[in-house]
C-alpha cells in the first residue's frame, strides 16, 4: 500500500485552531528519520523561513523569520520578554482574551507595562491609544492582537502601528489567527513584528511557531535585559544565522508538514484562499441566522473568521451535549472566551468550504431537535 492509498477520517474543525488539514499535509510527516542537525534538514528550514516571509509580504532585506517549538503563546512570551529595552515599558492595547494574555506575560516577567483595557465587544479607541502614548514617552513597544479570536473582533493594527511609530515605539502584533487567512502586509500595516503558528492559517500541524520581524531590531535586542534562556529571540536568531539550525531540537515532522502546507498555500494562491475563508464565514453567519441563534459582535468589525454565538435562552440547552452530538458526527465546535456572556464559536479556519458548513448546520439542527431545544 502506498501513502496516497491510506484513508484518513476527515473531521471538520470549527474550533479556532488547530484547523482541518489536507491528507497530503498529514502524510508529509511520514518521512525517513533524520537528525535535525544534518545539513539537509537545515536547508529545509532555510527555505521554510524564506517562504514564511512571503506570506507576510515581508522584504527579505529588512525582515527575518525565527522558528520556535511551541504553540502560539510561545511567540507572545518571546516577543514580550525579548523586545523591551531596560528602563522602557510596553503598552498593551487590550480588548480581549489574547491581549490579556500578553498582560499576564508582562506581569510574570515583571516588565513595566500599561494595560490599556477597553470593551471586548468593540475595537480599541485610537484617540485613547494616541493620548496614552503622548502621556507615556517611555513606551518602547506597543502590542495588540490583530484578531481577537475569543470574540472575532478584528483590530485596526495598521492605525495602531502608525501611532506607535509616530511616538518612537515599535509595533508588535499577534497574527496567529489571521496570517494566511486575511490580508497581512508588514509594510502597509506598519508591523515591526508579527507572529503565528503552523496549525492555523497555514493549515499544518501544531508544534511549530514563528516570529517575523525586523532584523535590525532583533540585533539591537542583544543588549536588552535577558529574561529567558529558551525563549530569547536574539539567541535563536543568532543560532539560525550561524548554523542554519534551531538552538534546541525542532519538531521535525511538523516542519515537513509545514513545508507541504506552504507548497499548497502558494499553489492555491492567497486571493483564492482568502475568498474561501470569507465564503465559509458568510455561510456560518447565514446558518446561524436561519436556525435562530443570536451573535454578540457587530459584523462590521468582525474578522470574517470567527462568529461568537450566544447560548440560547432555553432550559434544554446544554453545550456539552450539543458538542458531543456534533463531534460524534465529525464536527467540532468550541466554547467562547467572553467572561460576561455564555457563547460558543464557529470558525472559518482550515481546509473547509461551504458544503462542510451546510452539512454542519444539518447536524446542528438535528441536535437541537434531538434535545428539544427551540430557538424560534
Amino acid at each position: 500500500m502506498e501513502l496516497k492509498d491510506i484513508k484518513i477520517k476527515r473531521n471538520v474543525l470549527l474550533n479556532p485552531g488547530p484547523a482541518t488539514t489536507t491528507d497530503s499535509v498529514k502524510l508529509a510527516q511520514v518521512v525517513p528519520d533524520i537528525c535535525p542537525r544534518e545539513k539537509e534538514f537545515a536547508g529545509l528550514m532555510k527555505g521554510l523561513r524564506s517562504d514564511l516571509l512571503k506570506v507576510a509580504h515581508a522584504p527579505q532585506d529588512q525582515y527575518t523569520t525565527v522558528l520556535f517549538c511551541g504553540s502560539g503563546t510561545v511567540n507572545l512570551d518571546i516577543c514580550i520578554n525579548s523586545l523591551v529595552p531596560d528602563g522602557k515599558k510596553i503598552l498593551v492595547v487590550n480588548n480581549g482574551a489574547y491581549n490579556t494574555r500578553a498582560v499576564e506575560i508582562c506581569r510574570m516577567y515583571h516588565i513595566p507595562h500599561i494595560d490599556l483595557k477597553s470593551s471586548i465587544f468593540e475595537q480599541p479607541d485610537l484617540n485613547v491609544v494616541e493620548r496614552t502614548l503622548q502621556e507615556n514617552p517611555d513606551v518602547a513597544v506597543v502590542y495588540c492582537c490583530h484578531h481577537e479570536t475569543g470574540t472575532g473582533v478584528l483590530n485596526p493594527i495598521s492605525e495602531i502601528g502608525a501611532l506607535a511609530h509616530k511616538y518612537g515605539a515599535i509595533f508588535v502584533t499577534d497574527t496567529t489567527s489571521s496570517l494566511g487567512m486575511i490580508p497581512v502586509d508588514v509594510i502597509k500595516d506598519n508591523i515591526d513584528f508579527c507572529m503565528a503558528s503552523a496549525q492555523k492559517g497555514l493549515m499544518a500541524m501544531a508544534g511549530l511557531s514563528f516570529i517575523i520581524g525586523r532584523t535590525d531590531i532583533i540585533k539591537a535586542s542583544k543588549n536588552y535585559p535577558t529574561r529567558s534562556y529558551y525563549c530569547n529571540l536574539y539567541l535563536q536568531y543568532e543560532y539560525f544565522e550561524k548554523t542554519g539550525e534551531m538552538h534546541f531540537t525542532p519538531p521535525v515532522q511538523t516542519v515537513y508538514a509545514t513545508i507541504q502546507a506552504l507548497k499548497e498555500y502558494f499553489e492555491v494562491g492567497e486571493e483564492a484562499k482568502f475568498a474561501r475563508h470569507r465564503r465559509v464565514y458568510e455561510a456560518i453567519r447565514k446558518g446561524v441566522k436561519e436556525l435562530g441563534f443570536e451573535t454578540v459582535i457587530d459584523p462590521r468589525i468582525e474578522s470574517g473568521l470567527v462568529v461568537s454565538v450566544k447560548y440560547p435562552d432555553n432550559p434544554n440547552w446544554d453545550f456539552d451535549k450539543v458538542h458531543d452530538y456534533c463531534y460524534e458526527r465529525g464536527f467540532t465546535i468550541y466554547p467562547g472566551k467572553i467572561s460576561t456572556a455564555n457563547t460558543f464559536r464557529l470558525c472559518a479556519l482550515g481546509t473547509i468550504d461551504v458544503k462542510d458548513i451546510e452539512d454542519f448546520f444539518v447536524v446542528l439542527s438535528n441536535a437541537l431537535d434531538f434535545y428539544n431545544i427551540r430557538l424560534k
